[in-house]
């Protein structure tokens, strides 16, 4: 287990607070809904979906956060400005979750948006995401907006480089910072299993040079080559191997974590708990920590 040597930056969000050091602040675990091809979603242009399944999902995250003391979020995702304001209406009106809005157009950002500023939700929810080639327009629209929080990504080609990752979030940071956005969450980029351990290897850099809450969609190590490793492994097995990306950035010092679809909350909950409960007690230990 780690003790960082800068001060650890917490943030609330949606009265979640994230990040700090690792036996601080339990990992937020962020599940997706109305991803696509998402078994609730009937009509992913026009936001037709099965409310009773999309509660019934929300509810089981809900309780298994309760049961665990591990903090949820949830990622909703929509490529279409009619469907996402559907999404983020149900959502909010069913849970006090913080959400990220994961908006896949500048239009569907726009939408999102607009209807959180209009009904007040503007410090629950946290744009999903701002990377080195976003646009200066999708910056602005957070200004515009006055979305406070982001999550930026350290997307790069280069996907087992370390110090390009570190570059882009230089660059991420001061834009961050001209536009306004004042709560960054840094998601170090996971693609697939090479990408893997180059993501946690930045994720503990920057903790420990920034002292920035940092995390990752782990589980896209897997979900980017289902097929080959259902084929290899089975669904068990498959699932098995998400499970382990997923806990891996966990055991490492993730502040939080995008374990993929909202379904994986069964495992993740109390898999997370288990890691998290083992490393208070060591966290009261201060001597056997690992200084870094």
């Amino acid at each position: 287990m780690f003790r960082f040597k800068s001060i650890q930056k917490v943030y609330e969000i949606g009265g979640v607070r994230i990040g700090g050091a690792p036996w601080e602040n339990p990992p937020v675990l962020v599940g997706s809904i109305f991803y696509h091809r998402h078994k609730v979603v009937k009509d992913e242009k026009n936001g037709e979906f099965d409310k009773t399944a999309a509660e019934e999902l929300i509810k089981t995250v809900e309780e298994l956060s309760n049961k665990t003391r591990i903090p949820a979020m949830l990622d909703v995702v929509s490529s279409s400005p009619n469907a996402i304001v559907k999404y983020i209406d149900f959502v909010s009106s069913i849970t006090k979750m913080p959400i990220m809005l994961d908006a896949l157009s500048i239009e569907t950002m726009r939408a999102a948006f607009q209807f959180v500023k209009d009904v007040g939700l503007n410090d629950r929810v946290i744009f999903n995401s701002l990377n080195a080639k976003s646009k200066d327009e999708e910056f602005s629209l957070l200004q515009e907006f006055n979305i406070k929080s982001s999550v930026l990504l350290l997307y790069t080609e280069r996907v087992v480089d370390i110090d390009v990752r570190l570059k882009n979030l230089e660059l991420l940071l001061d834009k961050a910072k001209n536009y306004g956005i004042e709560k960054v969450l840094i998601d170090t980029f996971v693609i697939d299993v090479p990408s893997l351990s180059a993501a946690i290897r930045t994720l503990i850099e920057i903790k420990s040079k920034y002292g920035l809450p940092c995390g990752a969609g782990a589980h896209n190590a897997i979900s980017s080559q289902r097929k080959s490793f259902k084929e290899r492994f089975g669904i068990d097995g498959t699932k098995a191997c998400e499970l382990a990306s997923n806990l891996t950035t966990i055991a490492l010092g993730a502040d939080f974590l995008l374990y993929g679809p909202i379904e994986s909350a069964v495992e993740i909950f109390p898999a997370t708990y288990t890691v998290y409960t083992s490393y208070r007690y060591l966290g009261r230990k201060k001597d056997l920590l690992i200084e870094i």
